[in-house]
């Protein structure tokens, strides 16, 4: 379903590349892939080479860490005030996303 979501906001004539790590649900012998998008899985255990997850350590180091929760709920309050406040942040997300590499294609 995601796929097809991507697949429907691709401009006509163009193609997408969604670049993923190679998480055991990332792949299935039953996944289909719209005509207008690449896979190009990173190589395995190279969690550098994946923007997102300069993002995660981003929240945790700012929002997350070194705290005590009280409960799940608390838990859960902490993670949408973290990820909220990152959203009203667009040109952080792409600072913390940024790869030189990718400018090259």
């Amino acid at each position: 379903m995601h796929l097809k979501e991507i697949a429907f906001h691709v401009a006509p004539g163009a193609h997408a590349v969604v670049i993923l790590d190679q998480a055991g649900w990332h792949g299935s012998a039953e996944l289909v892939v719209p005509s207008n998008i690449t896979l190009v899985p990173l190589p395995p255990r190279c969690p550098e080479l994946n923007p997102v997850e300069n993002v995660w350590q981003f929240m945790r180091d700012n929002w997350l860490s070194n705290r005590i929760f009280k409960s799940y709920d608390d838990i859960v309050d902490h993670c949408c005030f973290a990820w909220n406040t990152l959203v009203e942040q667009p040109w952080r997300i792409m600072s913390l996303g940024m790869r030189q590499w990718a400018h090259g294609y």
